[in-house]
């Protein structure tokens, strides 16, 4: 009996030893953890289970549908960002916490209680909100500052600015009805449709005026020289518009603004965009929207169902105003290169190669960004489209075959190689080929000059010369010096550039490939921006600076990657390709200044045999003294018997002697 007792004693206390350990283990949630626990399903979004995580005997709790949509609708709202918690104090089973919400126009900061009871949230209003009461709501208010910032060229002078424009509209009480639609449509370019569209708004009355067209000064003359105002009902209101006083020949550039579409209001929810806000759709409008525009200020309040403010909980004030922004271009020389291209498929760079600034960036043919402004005209746009000339197409960000404007790039990664002997004589050929494996291709030249070395190659432009030459190089030097100067790589440029290529990924490389990107054709496909870039080493003993278009961004983009020395032969070179009277360049030729400069003619066929193909025609051509830099890069296409790249060396002449003139004084 007494061992039995002993027994029994003995069991009890390792029951109460394994119940005390159980419980020292699994104790459950502190309140701390539970109300942090419900604070992180706030910041994931997950209001379902944050309700699940409510005492449903708490005094009010809400429908989990109604908890749902007000949670969804103040934190989505605001734009709930960072949501933090800090807490503070418990007693008797109620936390204190403070919590901090980052939010559009600001940080909302408040202190609450909640209790928490058997790992449950004791539901209160302010859980939902600070001062939030039945049937209250979320109310934003935004402020946007009234003028948009301007776009300056180097000089000042004006590219986008806002200004003055007309609306034309009619007052329905003051129409004959609808019987002159017609006439109105017709002086409007629109049609009848479109204005019984308009004027069936819900929001009209009698006295309403409904804008139908926002016109340019000239336009709005012209209109009232035409007797549109004789008719009942129809005004004309000055109105604040965007104005491009360079219209086409900086549109590519410059860009445009447009009035916001329901994509713009939904992608730019909370910035502050309304019905009525325009903004920037291409160029430097669109790149630099945020400093044109301005950072709005605003502020956010619960509000009952008038729209009585209950309390505010927060505002930011405006931190930026629009700003204007400063190019590195000089419209004057822009307007001289656009005036002699603008009848031709091109493309045109010029920079200062000591600083990477962009002095002139012109694509050809050109559109009016003006008209975008005003609204274009449905067969408008339609004709601009379907333009076989592409006036839409911003040529500079396009690539193109090089051409022989690739051969000063190849002879300097020969030098630098140690494959290229700039004075060996190579002996003049006409027409050349590896060896007898390559059948039926042959590598030809229009020029073979004697003797055959570096100095003639460039200056006559020696195909041949080239192709043996890449050859000697070998493929992966060539690929080497390629990937340094960041062909195929992203060109980091304000404006959107497409890709350059040295090799299609899905070719196989030949012996043939290697010799025809010699002379820059096979598979190379170049900016203009970027082989104008790329040409600038050789005036910089072999570094080449960031291109950029807008102002206080000079920096070096690749350092080194030609020698002095090397650089040194391929300038002079350069500078005889013009200076000899046999140079391709030698058009272009002056007594006062040292001009260094290389043409390149691509042709763009299907195969060696083929007569069909077009002609792109290339020109480079630099100042060597400092006091004057300048490169200008221009591509032309369709040169075919229209003088090749003579074309491009005759009508790059005027703009570079405006330049140099102005310059000089």
């Amino acid at each position: 009996m007494k061992d039995k007792k002993k027994w029994i004693i003995g069991i009890s206390i390792c029951v109460l030893l394994i119940v005390s350990v159980f419980f020292m283990f699994h104790q459950g949630k502190s309140n701390e953890q539970v109300v942090t626990e419900y604070f992180e399903l706030l910041k994931k979004k997950d209001y379902k289970q944050m309700y699940q995580m409510l005492n449903p005997k708490t005094v009010y709790t809400p429908t989990q549908k109604y908890f749902v949509e007000k949670y969804k609708e103040f934190y989505e709202e605001i734009d709930a960002k960072n949501i933090q918690i800090k807490i503070l104090d418990e007693q008797d089973n109620v936390i204190e916490y403070l919590i901090y919400i980052d939010t559009l126009a600001g940080r909302i900061t408040y202190r609450n209680k909640v209790g928490v009871k058997n790992e449950q949230i004791q539901f209160n209003k302010e859980l939902i909100m600070d001062g939030y009461t039945e049937g209250c709501k979320i109310k934003i208010t935004t402020y946007n500052p009234e003028k948009r910032g301007r776009i300056l060229d180097r000089n000042g002078k004006v590219l986008a600015e806002d200004g003055k424009g007309y609306s034309v509209g009619l007052v329905k009480g003051k129409l004959n009805g609808e019987n002159d639609y017609g006439q109105i449509a017709q002086y409007l370019e629109t049609d009848v449709e479109t204005l019984q569209k308009k004027m069936s708004a819900s929001w009209i009355n009698d006295d309403s005026f409904v804008p139908i067209k926002t016109v340019s000064e000239a336009t709005k003359n012209d209109l009232i020289n035409k007797n549109i105002l004789g008719i009942n009902g129809v005004k004309i209101s000055t109105v604040s518009i965007r104005t491009y006083p360079y219209d086409k020949v900086a549109s590519h550039i410059v860009g445009y603004v447009q009035n916001v579409n329901a994509e713009d209001l939904k992608k730019h929810k909370n910035e502050g965009y309304n019905s009525i806000s325009v903004i920037g759709r291409s160029g430097i409008e669109a790149a630099y929207e945020e400093k044109l525009r301005g950072i709005t200020s605003g502020k956010i309040d619960l509000v009952d169902k008038n729209d009585k403010v209950i309390k505010e909980l927060c505002h930011k004030e405006v931190k930026m105003s629009p700003q204007d922004i400063t190019l590195t271009i000089d419209i004057d020389l822009q307007q001289s290169l656009y005036n002699e291209y603008q009848n031709d498929k091109s493309a045109s760079v010029a920079l200062n190669p000591k600083t990477g600034e962009v002095l002139a960036l012109v694509s050809t043919p050109s559109y009016s960004n003006n008209d975008f402004v005003l609204g274009i005209s449905t067969d408008k746009w339609n004709a601009l489209n379907n333009d076989v000339n592409q006036p839409l197409m911003s040529r500079y960000k396009q690539t193109y075959t090089p051409g022989s404007s690739m051969k000063p790039i190849t002879a300097a990664i020969g030098l630098e190689t140690k494959a290229i002997d700039p004075d060996k004589d190579l002996g003049a050929k006409d027409k050349w080929q590896k060896d007898s494996s390559w059948g039926n291709y042959y590598v030809t030249t229009l020029h073979a000059p004697s003797p055959n070395n570096l100095k003639n190659a460039i200056t006559y432009s020696d195909n041949v010369y080239f192709a043996r030459s890449a050859l000697n190089i070998g493929k992966e030097n060539l690929f080497k010096y390629y990937k340094n100067l960041k062909i195929g790589k992203k060109v980091p440029f304000e404006l959107a550039l497409n890709k350059s290529q040295y090799i299609n990924k899905n070719q196989k490389v030949s012996d043939q490939l290697i010799a025809d990107s010699g002379y820059g054709q096979g598979q190379i496909l170049i900016n203009p921006l970027q082989l104008a870039s790329i040409y600038s080493a050789f005036v910089n003993n072999g570094s080449i600076y960031q291109p950029h278009i807008v102002q206080g961004q000079t920096k070096i983009w690749i350092k080194n990657v030609f020698s002095k020395e090397t650089t040194k032969i391929i300038k002079e070179d350069l500078i005889n390709a013009i200076a000899d009277e046999n140079g391709t360049g030698h058009a272009i030729y002056h007594d006062n200044v040292i001009l260094a400069g290389k043409t390149g003619t691509a042709e763009i066929k299907q195969s060696q045999s083929d007569t069909t193909g077009t002609e792109l025609g290339w020109f480079t051509v630099m100042t060597i003294d400092e006091k004057q830099p300048i490169l200008m890069t221009t591509v032309v296409e369709d040169v075919k018997n229209r003088g090749g790249s003579g074309y491009v060396v005759e009508h790059t002449k005027a703009p570079l002697d405006l330049y140099l003139s102005q310059v000089s004084d």
